[in-house]
């Protein structure tokens, strides 16, 4: 950080001379390390009272010295000291060019005391006696000292059986399928990106999607295209046309409460979609995150079941149900699939965390799984009720949202010309975050939408954050009917 600078303007030198040595004499004595950011010559210039000029001759010398380097954009960066100067450092800002975080991503909306930016359970609903129990049993079992040893990268060989098995008596697995453990379903999307789109492939994505979906493939150089969703998920219609126009690798589809809209898709739809794409000779794949958490109507056959020769890869995690912060999640598809991805994983970490794994099973065969999602699903119905109904009290007239059967999101629409993005900064000023639309696009701009994740609050927390939006909606209507004229549809 810059230390403070003194000049004194009757000393017998030149006021710039007198800034360089203050900065130089910071640079040498490690007050300012290499790669530090130093303030705009216009900045510095207005915290001294000084003229910019004076800072930008300061400047001037200090990089003729090699103390200092300028970067056009991008501004003026420490070097290091002289006695440095023939070590040279990497220009890690240059090599690593800074990524944009999207207007209302996590990382912004974490600190809101009301919280619709995470789709994830409640940590008030973790049964933390039944976990510790169940810690206490592995590693007091005689395979503790095999649990900890280094696991093969296909996972955790007792949870791999279970699984597996699990999914042959649901029908969803067939006796040519494997199974792999992954570390959540965000690693499973990243290996399937390496095996099937790793050289410009194109990719079918709902569009609204989950964005770690959408960015694994983006940086893996995959070509995305998206397939609008409606209310009743993908749209099949235009997921027909675009499979014929684009005859793309793979389509990544949610038919369970989609992430972030919520929405399924119908049997007769999943029918259809698994119809055409075979056809194209498409993969499919099948991310069922949510689709344990079902809180009303009937149950649909999975993708997966539909497919008359089982081909379709078919994804789920222990993250939605149970403990997110251990990262187990699965893929199952044909063996050969199965061995790709294994290789690709084993690239990638070489072994697997046998301790969670290992974890999980004991907490699912010893019932407390079943248990625990059963109330996981209770809170979830009443706290989807929740938030369905205070969208209903709460939003400006002309909203629009979806009333999911299960899941743990809601997609929003306000009315023209509220633009989510916008609001979430003030939002968040008032102590209430929701991701806005955008972060969610792969080619509509979905300025109008944002998706609130009701699972991690309570009821009344539920109807607080809503309270305090639509407040903040509709202030921000009013004020822009009224900068339109329209002031006899004030809301």
């Amino acid at each position: 950080m810059l230390p403070l600078i003194q000049f004194d303007p009757q000393r017998g030198m030149p006021i710039y001379r007198q800034v360089y040595e203050q900065i130089k004499s910071a640079i040498d004595s490690h007050k300012l390390n290499h790669g530090e950011k130093l303030p705009a010559t216009r900045e510095l210039a207005g915290l001294l009272g000084l003229n910019r000029t004076t800072i930008a001759a300061a400047y001037e010398l200090l990089e003729s010295e090699g103390l200092i380097r300028g970067h056009v954009g991008r501004g003026s960066f420490v070097e290091g000291p002289a006695a440095q100067q023939d070590s040279k450092r990497l220009d890690w800002e240059t090599l690593i060019p800074a990524e944009e975080s999207p207007a209302g991503s996590p990382s912004r909306a974490g600190a809101a005391k009301i919280s619709f930016a995470s789709s994830r359970p409640s940590e008030m609903l973790f049964p933390l006696d039944e976990f510790r129990a169940t810690c206490r049993e592995v590693i007091d079992s005689a395979e503790a000292a095999q649990i900890l040893q280094l696991g093969p990268a296909g996972g955790y060989a007792p949870l791999r059986r279970y699984l597996l098995e699990e999914a042959r008596r649901q029908g969803i697995a067939r006796p040519g399928d494997d199974i792999l453990i992954t570390s959540g379903c965000q690693q499973a999307f990243d290996l399937i990106q390496r095996v099937l789109a790793s050289n410009g492939e194109t990719v079918l994505l709902e569009d609204p999607v989950y964005p770690g979906l959408r960015n694994v493939f983006v940086r893996g150089g995959a070509r995305v295209v998206g397939v609008p969703v409606s209310d009743q998920g993908v749209e099949i219609d235009t997921l027909a046309r675009i499979i014929e126009k684009e005859r793309p690798r793979l389509v990544v589809l949610t038919p369970n409460f989609q992430n972030p809209t919520g929405t399924t898709m119908p049997e007769a739809s999943r029918r259809a979609a698994i119809v055409m794409s075979r056809r194209a000779g498409v993969v499919v794949v099948e991310n069922d995150l949510y689709g344990d958490l079902r809180y009303r109507g009937q149950e649909i056959p999975p993708l997966k079941l539909l497919d008359p020769l089982g081909e379709t890869v078919f994804l789920s995690s222990f993250s939605k149900i149970a403990f997110p912060g251990l990262r187990v999640g699965w893929a199952i598809g044909p063996q050969h699939f199965i061995a790709r991805l294994t290789e690709a994983k084993e690239a990638s970490d070489l072994h697997s965390d046998q301790l969670s794994q290992a974890v999980l099973l004991r907490f699912a065969i010893s019932g407390r799984l079943a248990a625990h999602l059963q109330k996981m699903v209770a809170s979830g119905a009443e706290r989807l009720e929740a938030c369905v109904a205070a969208c209903a009290a709460k939003l400006p007239p002309m909203s629009r949202f979806t009333q999911p059967e299960g899941g743990m999101n809601v997609w929003v629409k306000l009315p023209e010309p509220l633009d989510a993005a916008d609001l979430a900064a003030r939002a968040e000023r008032e102590g209430v975050s929701f991701l806005p639309g955008r972060h969610f696009a792969i080619a509509r701009p979905h300025t109008h939408e944002l998706r609130l994740s009701f699972a991690g609050l309570d009821p009344q927390q539920i109807s607080t954050g809503l309270s305090v939006l639509g407040r903040i909606f509709r202030s921000e209507l009013n004020d822009a009917l009224e900068r339109s004229g329209d002031t006899h549809v004030l809301v």
